[in-house]
């Protein structure tokens, strides 16, 4: 028996809600929704709508809110009765008020903060939503049923949760009592499509010719370490990068929430898992870069080195897994390689600082800087290569760098690439792979645009 078909045996029993006269964002609105809701989900069976696909479910659902609206009594014009309609579906099929926002490809991101205000990301710039929660329970049932499906739980023993959505999208949420005003929500989300290096280009986020080292610096594999500040695109680099990666070679993937969309065939995808209820059972990312080693992986990619496990990734770097890749949060190169020495004081292995940056200038080959600019736009800032230790310092040279010029009447930022004129010692070990660059692309008179 469907849906309907149920639905049809069941006389009504709730009383009858008025129609709402002040608009769809009224009280008396959210009344009538919240109460078909109630009645709907009283009425049918759940073990039943859990096996019907998405269209067949929504359509059903559509169905039989319509005729509940018809029993109710309430007067709706045809706009009230879509937007209820719509409203009930995403509640049960989806994130109820915010389904509309996962549906738009233009945003990036969108940030709950409380039930009262609903920002979202697109272009680069904030902006405020008319959207709002019902409640601060409407916005935790919302939050229970994200985390839930990742085997996660949010609860006041465990405020804070990462998790992700089955479209890959990053969530984070954190509760009272760490949230003072009231739940908050934030998703990172990503393209359903994933982004190709050609629309980095388009999006003059790089240059035909960096792009091309870049590629090739991929193909030859040199381990190499993005690094940037929160939203600057740290994530999408990577996964554009891995593009290069040969489909013969196996890669395991490494991540606290995974989020990487890589397009080869042979890509084993590990994810950390925090502790139960009981404090037991975590996994860490160390856990895990360690267990990949005996994965027999050609490369492995870690989503983001942030503590211990920077040892056993640097290890293995160094060990014959050529070609690995791994984000960091640092503003800067420079700051980038201090960050991972301040990451290996965290293994607690008792190490002289001259070995620590001898294993660092040996592992890594070069850091990749992307900065988000005060316009909005994303792009490679700085290209620099490794080059070894020389006494007690990290000798780093730069490659390719953007220089800002300026800022135009609408906002948006002028600015060029520039190569400095050093050319890379691993130009060699790109050649031997089979990439061929002009000879006048480090050239420091020519400009990029």
């Amino acid at each position: 028996m469907s849906l309907r078909d149920r639905l049809n045996t069941i006389q009504l029993s709730q009383p009858v809600v008025q129609a709402p006269t002040e608009g769809a964002d009224s009280a008396a609105y959210q009344a009538l929704r919240a109460s078909l809701q109630t009645q709907l989900l009283d009425r049918i069976d759940l073990e039943v709508m859990s096996k019907l696909s998405p269209d067949r479910l929504r359509e059903e659902l559509r169905v039989l809110v319509e005729r509940l609206i018809g029993e109710s009594g309430a007067a709706l014009n045809a706009g009230e009765r879509k937007k209820i309609v719509l409203d009930i579906q995403n509640e049960i099929m989806g994130l109820g008020p915010i389904e509309p926002l996962m549906a738009d490809p233009t945003i990036s991101d969108i940030l709950v903060n409380t039930h009262r205000q609903v920002y979202i990301e697109r272009a680069g710039r904030l902006e405020l939503t008319p959207i709002r929660f019902d409640s601060d329970d409407h916005l935790m049932k919302i939050i229970d049923k994200i985390v839930s499906r990742v085997g996660r739980r949010v609860d006041e023993s465990s405020p804070m949760v990462d998790a992700r959505l089955p479209d890959g999208s990053r969530v984070n949420a954190i509760i009272p009592p760490l949230a003072i005003d009231g739940p908050l929500l934030s998703i990172r989300r990503f393209a359903v499509v994933p982004l190709k290096m050609d629309d980095l280009i388009r999006y003059k986020s790089v240059t035909p010719e960096i792009a091309a080292l870049l590629g090739g610096m991929v193909k030859a594999k040199l381990n190499i370490l993005i690094s940037g500040g929160t939203g600057t695109g740290k994530t999408t680099l990577l996964n554009v990068l891995s593009g290069y990666i040969p489909h013969h070679e196996r890669i395991v993937t490494i991540e606290d929430a995974a989020e990487l969309q890589l397009q080869q065939p042979h890509v084993v995808r590990l994810e950390t898992r925090p502790a139960n209820i009981e404090g037991k059972g975590e996994v860490t990312q160390r856990a895990l870069v360690r267990n990949s080693l005996r994965m027999r992986p050609d490369r492995i990619i870690v989503g983001e080195v942030r503590g211990a496990e920077t040892l056993d990734m640097l290890q293995a770097m160094n060990t014959g897994h050529e070609g690995s890749m791994a984000t960091i949060h640092a503003n800067s190169p420079r700051d980038a390689l201090s960050r991972v020495e301040n990451m290996l004081g965290m293994t607690g292995i008792q190490m002289p600082q001259k070995a620590m940056r001898q294993q660092i200038a040996s592992a890594l080959t070069a850091i990749v800087q992307v900065g988000r600019l005060s316009d909005g736009k994303r792009k490679i800032v700085s290209l620099s290569e490794i080059t070894g230790l020389e006494g007690d310092v990290i000798t780093t040279q730069e490659i390719f760098t953007f220089r800002q010029t300026g800022v135009d009447a609408q906002g948006h930022v002028q600015g060029e690439f520039h190569a400095t004129g050093v050319r890379p010692k691993f130009l060699e070990r790109i050649s031997v792979y089979g990439v061929r660059l002009p000879e006048d692309m480090f050239d420091p008179q020519r400009v990029y645009e």
